[in-house]
């Protein structure tokens, strides 16, 4: 199989393992424990990806995890100040 399909087969499976086991709500501690383990995981799975193949998966895998903006009551327009009433 070529390489690129191969991290590409990678990397959905990683997805599928962020979204189907909750490491999304987890702390950044327990989020990086546990992709640190799934990507050992893969690559027993995918023996062919190196090391930096790996690398990226976790890269990837890991801003996967982090959320683009911060959710919750803490940071809300009214809690920064920065709102304007239209």
């Amino acid at each position: 199989m070529q390489k690129e399909k191969l991290m590409d087969r990678a990397r959905d499976e990683l997805f599928s393992h962020i979204n189907r086991c909750g490491v999304l709500q987890a702390t950044a501690d327990d989020q990086k424990v546990w992709m640190d383990e799934t990507i050992d995981y893969l690559a027993e799975r995918y023996p062919d990806l190196g090391d930096v193949d790996l690398d990226q998966l976790h890269a990837v895998g890991m801003r996967f995890c982090a959320p683009a903006l911060n959710h919750g009551s803490t940071s809300t327009a009214k809690t920064r100040g920065s709102a304007s009433v239209a």
